[in-house]
């Protein structure tokens, strides 16, 4: 089977909006989209995670690559710590700006790989902002959303968005 490289959706793409749907069929079909994924985030420098939704596939599906730590979750559910630090955040879908968000420190994330198999991964500074980031694709949610007004007016004029 080749895996094939997608293009990243903008983050004005309406698609990016949409709530992802849950997966049901652990086939071969959802394989070649995890594969599809990963191929996509490591194509270019710097990428530590993407969701499907951001290659514009409504389903509940996320890959992740840091400091060592490589794998996909499917329909993931997060467990965050109380804890929050502030932190410059990107996003592949509005290449090249950066943008500091406060996220949980810490992270737990559960879910299924793509044979339908319990995983957990547990998540500390980066890698669990990666996740956060990634899980709020599946919820249509971009991470500008948690900006105050101001804040993310300066943002989307910096990444050369329209205003919300």
């Amino acid at each position: 089977m080749r895996v094939s490289v997608s293009a990243i959706r903008m983050y004005d793409d309406p698609v990016l909006r949409q709530v992802a749907e849950p997966v049901k069929d652990f086939d071969r079909e959802l394989r070649g989209l995890v594969k599809s994924l990963t191929a996509t985030m490591r194509a270019g420098a710097g990428r530590a995670g993407l969701a499907a939704s951001q290659i514009g596939v409504p389903l509940r599906v996320v890959v992740y690559d840091y400091d060592g730590k490589a794998g996909h979750l499917v329909n993931p559910r997060l467990e965050l710590s109380p804890r929050r630090v502030k932190a410059d955040e990107a996003c592949l879908s509005a290449p090249g700006t950066w943008w500091p968000l406060e996220r949980a420190y810490a992270a737990t994330a559960r879910g299924r790989d793509m044979f339908g198999k319990p995983v957990t991964v547990r998540a500390l500074g980066v890698l669990a902002r990666v996740l956060q980031h990634e899980a709020d694709h599946l919820d249509g949610v971009l991470f500008s959303d948690h900006l105050p007004e101001e804040e993310r007016e300066r943002f989307l004029a910096a990444a050369g968005l329209p205003a919300t």
